[in-house]
């Protein structure tokens, strides 16, 4: 989509309409730049986002959620809850397929955690366990982009995009949105219609000392003073040329982004290095790791971000599409992301960051309680698990959710919400209410309607919240 041609003059009236809790200097800071610090419309519980995208779709019966009629009917057919005529691939013959390994209570708040999850285990009285999270698609690019900018097609602001337009920068040096090794589908961490200086940045974890984590950031010329002037002469052409052709916010967002890489060339580079990292860190989340080290020097990098002032830190971890042969698939899933996920709980509360850093823990849709035998032939102990949006496991952790509690309840089958139903429109609402922003109002206006990340729906999940 083509990004609004707004005027500075109508950028702010529209801002002061939509964001009525705005310190008068916030609105004269943001209408010189979208990327200024702007205050919550009301009282916040988290200052910043942490997103721990598990792409492919954790299998919430083999990790939260385990069910005593699947295990009791493992292996034999049973009368799925749904329409059997629609086409689910390799699930024709409904077998109930048990969990794989033990699921317990944890902690003094008993929530129910897989021996695959054994740190996880040990953080269950930080985090809050949604047991009935539900999706529309059972595609994984159309939920994935569901769950990452609230529609399942079309291109709109990705959640990182539209708390950078609501709060702004907190730390002018750095990019209000990060994503960590996201996904190839640039829509998940682009903003769409929204300037484009709330877009992601993008950063990729290097394999060797050579490599730069984040694209173009070195200066060439390791000259500051030339790179200085060089930059200020583009900008007054840049300038000068939205004067000629009229306020064009693809323009606006590339000068501030290029003044962001300016500043970031002499913060980023030391603020990305984890070699400076206590050995007792890097243990902690599992750096050097055969299965660990990614995944771990990802969320230790996630926190550097988020305590240097990134708003929103977007981390994805791949791997959790098993259609086949789970029971080998799962445990190298988990033993690859538990240790480092748990780390990033205990490391934010050390350093008394959990309070404000709300983390979410989730994949795009769960796993169903049946098999999926691709191949038809194989046996279930090789079987996998097909896509399952009609309810999935989500975890949140800090920034003023409920620590040590379970919310929601599915049915015998584990498949159908009974109750604590979330949608991933109320799941929205929820995140942007503990930054302070009505997701009712942060709205921006294209096409001729006010437009917003939770589209016409959501509710605030008020049983959470602490």
């Amino acid at each position: 989509m083509n990004a609004p041609s707004i005027s500075r003059r109508s950028w702010l009236q529209s801002s002061a309409a939509g964001f009525g809790a705005l310190a008068l200097h916030d609105l004269v800071q943001a209408a010189q730049s979208p990327l200024a610090a702007r205050a919550p419309q009301f009282p916040a519980k988290a200052k910043r986002v942490i997103f721990l995208f598990m792409s492919g779709g954790p299998s919430q019966p083999d990790l939260f959620d385990p069910k005593d009629y699947i295990r009791r009917m493992h292996g034999q057919t049973i009368t799925a809850p749904i329409n059997t005529k629609e086409l689910r691939v390799g699930t024709d013959k409904f077998l109930a397929l048990a969990t794989q390994g033990e699921v317990r209570p944890r902690g003094q708040s008993g929530i129910m955690i897989s021996d695959l999850l054994p740190h996880t285990a040990s953080i269950a009285d930080e985090i809050c366990l949604l047991r009935a999270v539900h999706a529309d698609n059972n595609q994984h690019q159309p939920a994935a982009l569901q769950f990452h900018t609230g529609v399942t097609a079309d291109v709109r602001p990705s959640m990182g995009a539209w708390i950078s337009y609501g709060l702004g920068m907190e730390n002018q040096n750095l990019p209000g949105f990060i994503s960590i090794h996201p996904d190839s589908d640039t829509r998940l961490y682009g903003s769409s219609f929204l300037p484009a200086a709330h877009q992601g940045t993008k950063v990729v974890i290097p394999t060797s000392d050579k490599q730069s984590p984040i694209d173009y950031l070195a200066d060439v010329s390791g000259d500051v003073k030339a790179q200085r002037a060089r930059i200020d002469f583009t900008q007054r052409m840049n300038r000068r040329l939205m004067g000629q052709a009229g306020s064009d916010a693809r323009m606006e967002g590339m000068i501030e982004s290029m003044e962001t890489a300016f500043r970031m060339q002499t913060t980023a580079p030391e603020l990305v290095d984890i070699s400076n990292e206590s050995e007792a860190t890097r243990k902690l989340y599992g750096v050097g790791g055969k299965d660990t080290d990614k995944n771990a020097r990802a969320c230790l990098l996630a926190r550097k971000l988020s305590e240097a002032g990134v708003r929103f830190v977007q981390v994805t971890m791949g791997g959790w599409d098993h259609h086949g042969d789970i029971r080998n698939a799962l445990p190298k899933s988990c033993a690859a992301s538990d240790q480092p996920c748990a780390a990033l709980i205990k490391d934010l509360k050390s350093r008394g960051l959990l309070d404000d850093t709300l983390v979410v823990w989730s994949g795009e849709f769960g796993r169903t309680p049946w098999s999926q035998d691709l191949s038809g032939t194989s046996p279930i102990e090789k079987h996998g698990r097909e896509h399952q949006p009609e309810s999935f496991c989500a975890w949140m952790a800090g920034g003023g959710i409920r620590p040590g509690f379970t919310f929601g309840e599915t049915d015998d089958f584990g498949f159908r919400p009974l109750s604590g139903k979330v949608h991933l429109h109320d799941l929205h609402a929820t995140i942007l209410h503990q930054l302070g922003l009505d997701h009712e109002k942060l709205t921006w206006r294209h096409l001729g309607r006010d437009f917003r990340l939770t589209d016409v729906h959501g509710n605030v999940v008020k049983e959470i919240l602490s």
